[in-house]
This record gives structure tokens, sequence and C-alpha cells, in this order.
């Protein structure tokens, strides 16, 4: 395999990428390289994602566009990784006959006796879970990204059963990753040059290893790095610890930005969603968090129209959201998972036309809210990490508060990399508009106090 090129296509959630940074360092380690266009790979991978229809869609059409480059290089080879793989294996090598290659989440070390299966002329498929596996020893290769922000998967797979959720099926139970492990990969990103770092895992908050917990860990490396902001996603509602809030609170570099996701704000429906707390227990949660971290920002993730949600169910998802204000908010048509608990015991019966509507009264009413938040920033201070240049123009910059709020500001002399203190002169719902006022520093910058 030495001298061949690859180019990964990534499709879904954060850990997705992840996990791609991790095939690029096994695949590297074989004298592979990455390059930057499909067209000019020898190895083409497609690293997916189940959680929703409209990103398996997607991940279809990709896969016919490769067929379609295959019939004019018969060398090239197309392989499907992660949540996809396990699910639609026999249709996508059989009966399609779309690809050469299908690969688990779990079975990425596989990937190099997989690619020489085909050498040799046949089709190659793992998608074997595990319950060790955890590339603890890999150091993951980012090829693209931005330089400045960077993903450390902490743990894999999760134990929660929630019923509209795959997850459990694609990416098999959960297990943590030593703590050792975690603190090479942050020291390495450190002396790369990176600034800010989220944890991930699918229930992040439930890590555990060797009497660590995710406090333990949180404290730890924000003790270590000083100078690196931390972040992690997604937290689970149903044990978040109180001791994390404190943390919050008092460490600079720990962001005050929490994603919480709700998936809905009625008990009955949480219920049926196998989500284990109710809608005062999670606005319960919700006021600790307020109280504990001032000024912190939440978001959550929000689903319309699952199994059987009746108008009354939809108008709780409303008014949790208007009572909370999320700062930011994922939101989501159900649609249905084959293998989910819903899938095989209620029905999908919401029409379309009513979970299309419902969706918009919810998309419409957060945008409204965020529009409202954002205009309370103006005329205050932040600390802002630079990602990068705007997308808009060359002559600003962007980057996030560390509640987690996009920031452009004219470029001047900064560059990415730099934390600078910027003062808020105006918004739009999505993001916020600044003036640069110095460089500066997480141990320098004094954060304030929420407004009111």
């Amino acid at each position: 395999m030495t001298n061949k090129t690859f180019y990964i296509e990534t499709y879904g959630c954060q850990m997705n990428f992840a996990d791609s940074e991790v095939v690029n360092s096994i695949l590297m380690n074989q004298g592979m390289a990455p390059v930057q266009r499909a067209e000019e790979a020898d190895v083409i991978f497609v690293n997916t994602c189940s959680i929703r229809e409209n990103a398996e869609s997607r991940v279809w059409n990709r896969l016919k566009e490769f067929r379609a480059l295959k019939k004019n290089r018969g060398d090239l080879t197309v392989g499907v990784l992660g949540c996809m793989a396990e699910r639609i294996r026999e249709q996508i090598i059989d009966k399609e006959k779309l690809v050469d290659i299908v690969v688990g989440p779990d079975a990425y070390r596989d990937i190099p006796n997989l690619l020489a299966e085909v050498e040799d002329g046949r089709k190659a498929v793992n998608v074997l879970l595990s319950l060790e596996e955890t590339y603890a020893d890999i150091s993951p290769v980012r090829t693209s990204g931005n330089g400045v922000t960077a993903f450390v998967s902490i743990m894999r797979g999760c134990d929660n059963m929630c019923s509209f959720c795959v997850v459990p099926f694609t990416r098999g139970r959960e297990r943590s990753r030593p703590v050792q492990s975690i603190l090479r990969e942050i020291d390495e990103l450190e002396q790369q040059g990176y600034k800010e770092v989220t944890l991930l895992g699918q229930n992040v908050n439930s890590f555990k290893y060797e009497g660590t917990d995710f406090t333990l860990l949180m404290d730890e490396v924000s003790k270590r790095h000083s100078e690196i902001r931390f972040r992690f996603s997604s937290p689970h509602p149903k044990d978040f610890p109180e001791p994390l809030l404190h943390l919050i609170a008092e460490r600079p570099n720990l962001c005050k930005s929490i994603h919480i996701p709700a998936q809905s704000g009625s008990s009955s429906m949480l219920e049926r969603m196998k989500r284990p707390y109710t809608r005062e227990q999670y606005l319960e949660l919700i006021d600790k968090m307020k109280s504990i971290i001032s000024g912190v920002s939440l978001s959550t993730d929000i689903i319309a129209g699952f199994c059987d949600e009746t108008e009354d169910e939809h108008q709780d998802t409303m008014s949790l959201m208007k009572f909370v204000e999320f700062d930011l908010a994922y939101m989501f048509a159900y649609s249905e998972r084959e293998r989910t608990y819903a899938h095989r015991k209620y029905k999908d019966n919401v029409p379309d036309k009513v979970k299309k509507r419902r969706l918009t009264e919810i998309i419409q009413q957060q945008m409204s809210i965020q529009d409202k938040n954002n205009k309370k920033e103006i005329g205050r201070r932040h600390l802002v990490l630079v990602e990068g240049v705007s997308k808009r123009s060359d002559t600003q910059l962007s980057g996030r508060t560390d509640t987690n709020k996009m920031v452009v500001f004219d470029r001047e002399t900064h560059q990415k990399g730099d934390y600078i203190e910027v003062e808020i002169t105006d918004c739009t719902a999505a993001t916020l508009i600044a003036r640069p006022v110095e460089k500066s520093s997480i141990a320098s910058f004094k954060r304030e106090p929420a407004y009111a």
C-alpha cells in the first residue's frame, strides 16, 4: 500500500470527525498519503452517520457518484466506515455494488488487512463491535480543520437505550479511555499549537477509568494546560455531576457553554423516548447550571414529531425552549431508524406535514430567542479565540467566545490562534459583530458577570 493516496469524506457528529483522524493515522503509518480531492485518491472512504435519514441519503448519493468515478478507474477502491457500515453492508456490497470495503467503528485497525483483501480481488468486511477498543494508543492525524481547535475522544459507545437512537447498536457499549492516553494526546496538541480541545463521548459525563470520573478528568486537564480552552460534548441530563458545574465556574479555561440535550419538553414524550428524566428534573438541572455558572450559555437537541406526539406535547417542547432560552439548538424532525426500540414498538405515525409544521414553529421561536440573546451581548466584552479568516471577508477574522458564540471582527494585525479581547457592537441571530480591543490571554482576561 506504500505510495498510495487516500481521501476520507466525513458525515455526522464530531465523533465521526475524530474517528476519521484515527483512520488517517492508521493509513499514514502504512505509507499512504492523504489528498484533498476524491478524484486524486487511490482509496476513497466515506465515514458515515446513521442518526438521521437525511445524513444517510447524502451518503447514498455520494457513493453512487463514486461508483461512476470507479467505472473510469478500475483500480479505485471505495469503502464505507462508521455507523452505517453494519446496517447496510449487504445492500451496498452485494445488491448495489457500490463499495469494496465495509468497516465498522471498532474495526479501523483492520483496514490495512481489508485493503490487502481487495487487492486480492475480494470484497472485505469487518463490522464486529468490541467491548475494549478505544484506539487509546493511536495518535490521531489532523489533516484538515483550522489547526487551532481539536476533538479528543475520551470514550466510545453508549449504554443509554433511548428509543429513537441507533448509536448503541452501531457503536456498542460504553468504555472509557485510559487517562494517561488522553493526557498524552492533549500534550501533543499543545505542542502542535492547538488552543482549544473538545472532549467527546456519546455520554461524556459518564466517563470513568480506574477511579477517575469526568469531573476529576476535567480538573486535571484544565490545571495541566492553563492556556488551552476545554469544551465537552455531549453530556446526558440524567447524571450530570454538580461538582463539574462548580469547577467550570472556577476555572477560566473551562468554557461556560454546555450542550445539554432535552429532545422534548414533555414528560410523557420523554418517557416514550426512554429518557430517564422528567421535564421538571430537566428544568431543575438548568436552574442549577444558571445559578452556579454566571453567564452560562446553553444549547440543546430537539426532536419534532416523535411517535404519537400530540399537539399538547409539542407545546410543552415550545414552552420549555422559551423558558430556558437556549443560545443554540439542533432541531430535527423525527426519522425512524431500524433496530431501535421505537422501530420495534411504536409507529412513526405523525404525518410529515405535521412534523414539518411543528419543526418550523420550533425553529422560528428558537431564532427569535437567539436574536434576543445576542442583542443583550452588545456592549459586552469577550475573549475570542481566532479560528481563521471570516468566510465573508478576507479583511475580517472569526472565532468563538468561551460561551461558544461566533464573532467576526476586523483583522488588523491579529492572526489565527490569538486570544483577542473584543467588544460586541452588533449582531445577527447567528453571529456577534465586534471591534477588537487588544490581544489577551485566558489568565489575564476577566470574565464579565451575566447580563441581566
